[in-house]
């Protein structure tokens, strides 16, 4: 006779993203989806019972802002770093991903470029996986309808600072760096015309509307290319803080002035500011969502830019943009956060080796090293040991890593812990004292900027669609991500 369910959790503390408590229950899992939710399950109703040990039982987390094929080819990417995204009880997946250098290095419309992309992660990821897509040119504005009904992509993204800035300073070759054709510019009106071609997807798929969505990196490449010259040249500062410097947080506050106005003037709803790193950024943000009500902005945070300040010991390894922030900058994130005025915590994790990062002969020189590390693996563990030590509920914890950004990008079976969602589940204990060691990780990258920094909480097992992926140190199985066609069902 056929059991009723496939796998019973028995002994786990629930932790939904509404509420303010946890519930000790047992979950039942049918067909990867959550069959029921309830305390005394009977354990002979299931083909296999697994003992969740008394530990915390969060939604499986929904990291919206990954890197996946950067730094390394994408279908060896794909597979290392969706390892690490399941040591850290991530079992979604958003990658950001453009034409140009790095990546594929190709230019060229969506239409041919996209579907390689695809047939290059399928079968890679660990996770399920999306993608986010920057329009780079006027052909890639064009084509945002057809992205998002053939291909369901519904999240779009600018680079703000590349019009004359690179990844990792600047530059005076922005079109071969882009790779677009002559003629075309990436600068502020580039910009004005993605809002107008998102907002006219979203009129023509009113359906789906309140799911798309365009999200931006804010900073203004102009004051970024004249202060990196200014604080080289005067080499008082080293490290962090003078990478801190060269882009200052004013150049993040006016690249958000500079899009909610535009998002206004469009008349595009639904913004996203993506990994605001200081006061000035979050002040802006802020002050733009009161002069702009009519506009749903979404605040972003990153796991590196609560953990880490201008004084982490490992140096040049935490370049990132936009910097990683002096410790007031980072206590205000925090300040905001608990007072819900930020709205998802991601990794944005880019996997850079170390011999890409900074080579041997150059390490310590801030100017020379690459932009952007890996985290993925710590985004959860670090965000309960930090967030409890500050008295953020496990309950908010849920919503900044699951609920809300599964809830923005059209993951509608993501993000809690409930009857027909995916079963998708990151096991803790919120009382486990660990020092993360970059030797321990999933990830290809060899090392982390969170070198040293000592938890209280660990993601111990991770449950994909009611599959165990992740248990006991090691990723289980093969590659089970599913491509996530976005608005989902």
């Amino acid at each position: 006779m056929k059991k009723p369910y496939d796998l019973i959790i028995k002994n786990v503390r629930v932790v939904r993203p509404q509420g303010n408590a946890v519930h000790e229950a047992d979950i039942a899992v049918k067909g990867g989806r959550f069959a029921n939710i309830a305390p005394g399950l009977d354990a002979k109703t299931a083909t296999s019972v697994y003992d969740g040990r008394g530990r915390l039982a969060f939604p499986g987390v929904v990291d919206a802002h990954m890197h996946a094929g950067i730094y390394s080819p994408l279908a060896e990417d794909a597979a290392s770093e969706s390892r690490a995204a399941a040591q850290g009880g991530v079992t979604s997946s958003l990658n950001y991903f453009r034409t140009g250098r790095y990546y594929l290095n190709k230019g060229g419309p969506y239409a041919k470029f996209f579907p390689e992309v695809l047939k290059l992660a399928k079968g890679r990821f660990h996770v399920d996986y999306g993608f986010h897509l920057a329009p780079m040119d006027a052909t890639h504005i064009r084509e945002i309808p057809e992205l998002i009904a053939r291909h369901g992509v519904s999240s779009f993204k600018i680079f703000m600072f590349y019009g004359s800035h690179g990844l990792h300073g600047a530059s005076d070759s922005q079109r071969d760096f882009l790779m677009i054709k002559p003629g075309e510019r990436y600068d502020i009106a580039h910009f004005e015309f993605i809002m107008r071609g998102v907002q006219a997807a979203r009129e023509r798929f009113a359906h789906k509307a309140a799911q798309i969505s365009l999200s931006l990196h804010c900073e203004t490449a102009e004051i970024m290319t004249a202060y990196t010259k200014r604080v080289e040249a005067d080499g008082k500062l080293k490290g962090l803080a003078a990478y801190h410097a060269a882009r200052p947080p004013h150049s993040e506050g006016l690249a958000v002035f500079i899009a909610s106005y535009l998002a206004d003037e469009t008349r595009l709803a639904n913004i996203n500011l993506l990994h605001l790193s200081s006061k000035k950024a979050l002040s802006a943000a802020l002050q733009m969502a009161e002069l702009f009500p009519h506009v749903d902005f979404r605040r972003e945070v990153t796991i590196g830019h609560l953990m880490l300040d201008v004084g982490a010991r490992t140096g040049v390894l935490a370049k990132v943009n936009p910097p990683i922030r002096p410790r007031a900058d980072v206590e205000y994130l925090w300040e905001k956060m608990l007072e819900g005025r930020l709205d998802w915590v991601v990794s944005d994790h880019a996997c850079c080796k170390h011999e890409m990062k900074v080579a041997k002969k150059y390490f310590g020189n801030i100017w020379l090293a690459k932009s952007g590390f890996g985290g993925t693996e710590y985004l959860l563990s670090a965000l309960v040991s930090e967030g409890s030590r500050r008295g953020m509920s496990y309950n908010h914890m849920a919503r900044m890593t699951s609920w809300n950004p599964a809830r923005r990008f059209g993951l509608n079976a993501k993000g809690d812990i409930a009857e027909g969602f995916d079963a998708d589940i990151a096991l803790v204990d919120p009382q486990e004292t660990w020092t993360i060691r970059a030797r321990d990780s999933q990830s290809a990258q060899g090392y982390t900027p969170f070198e040293g920094i000592e938890l209280n909480a660990r993601v111990k097992s991770t449950f994909l669609r009611g599959t165990l992926i992740y248990d006991r140190g090691e990723v289980i199985g093969p590659a089970r991500g599913e491509y996530l066609h976005r608005p989902t069902a």
